[in-house]
């Protein structure tokens, strides 16, 4: 799958399981921003924490994609 494009200031959706209960997943709405430790590449600001942007993740672009990919995957 090829990743879309996207530039720091835009607003994506993720799905985020909780790190202490795996067994729970949410919608995130997050940050696309500059990588701090690598100002070249651009990364996810989650919960005051960077991600880095890699073509591993599912990303949404919307909210409404995002619930409907979270009702198909998890109910």
């Amino acid at each position: 799958m090829k990743q879309q494009q996207y530039s720091a200031g835009d607003i994506v959706y993720i799905f985020y399981r909780h790190p202490s209960i795996e067994e729970v997943a949410n919608i995130q709405k997050v940050a696309v921003v500059n990588n701090p430790d690598n100002p070249q590449e651009l990364a996810l600001f989650l919960f005051e924490t960077y991600y880095p942007l890699t073509n591993d993740m599912l990303i949404f672009t919307s909210e409404m994609d995002a619930e409907q990919a979270y009702h198909q995957y998890f109910h």
